[in-house]
């Protein structure tokens, strides 16, 4: 019987507070998932100070104000960081994150042993070459919005070794049931010679992550929220702490119902 890996995304569902992040890591322990994930940035870096939010950013945060200040007051400092990591070390759970540049990248290295690219990084091959530099034990990847050549060429990069691509779809959230597309799994398996294919879901559907592991995902990545009705861009697309329990004990009760390949009397 293989173990699915469960990440719970906290994400930025922290509203840029330390003591709500501290709730989101209880949370996530309390369900029994492997990681509880956040988002090392720094919004000067990331984002220009007229960008403008996504339509859903816009519509789940209520008010019409740029990409950079929505960013702003979602950015945890290094040492706010470093905060949660030895907090995620008292409560016995491991520490991931999402990294957009270099410095971040550096910080992270110190911390932890493992790392999460997002969707939007995957061609960002300056960063990709650093992660590879630094010897992760484990490198979850993002493939959203990005075309098989693409992930080809990222692994080129960062190598096959501790990697494991997760599909995704990069509409926050993904209602329609066409656009899921789990199949995908399969054919990354297939196109890109590598079995560790997991899934980030951002889909509003519980039963989806359940799917994708009787498929063969070994990673299930899904944001979780504290409650889906705190403002900002991600809430009204996670679980709530009860369905985040549920949902972790359905993909271990997956597990075994899967059992071995094997048929014997």
């Amino acid at each position: 019987m293989s173990k699915t890996i469960f990440i719970a995304e906290a994400g930025v569902n922290h509203n840029g507070k330390v003591s709500l992040a501290k709730k989101l890591i209880n949370i996530a322990k309390l369900a029994n998932a492997d990681f509880v994930k956040f988002q090392i940035f720094k919004a000067d870096d990331l984002a220009t100070k007229k960008s403008p939010l996504a339509l859903y950013q816009k519509k789940n945060i209520g008010k019409n104000i740029s990409q950079y200040e929505m960013l702003k007051k979602l950015e945890l400092s290094q040492k706010e960081h470093t905060l949660l990591i030895d907090y995620c070390k008292k409560k016995k759970i491991n520490y991931l994150a999402s990294v957009f540049d270099i410095e971040s990248l550096n910080f992270l290295r110190k911390k932890s042993s493992s790392i999460k690219i997002p969707s939007g990084e995957i061609t960002n091959y300056q960063l990709l070459k650093n992660i590879k530099k630094k010897k992760f034990h484990k490198i979850f990847l993002s493939s959203g919005a990005s075309n098989i050549l693409e992930i080809k060429k990222a692994i080129s990069i960062l190598g096959k070794k501790n990697l494991y691509i997760l599909h995704a779809n990069s509409e926050y959230p993904t209602k329609k049931l066409k656009d899921i597309n789990l199949n995908v799994i399969k054919t990354l398996q297939n196109k890109l010679k590598i079995e560790k294919v997991g899934y980030s879901d951002h889909t509003i559907y519980r039963e989806v992550p359940i799917i994708a592991v009787a498929l063969g995902a070994s990673v299930i990545e899904k944001h979780f929220t504290i409650n889906k009705k705190l403002k900002g861009p991600d809430h009204k697309a996670s679980l709530s702490p009860q369905e985040l329990i549920k949902t972790v004990k359905d993909i271990k009760k997956t597990n075994s119902i899967l059992g071995s390949n094997l048929k014997k009397p």
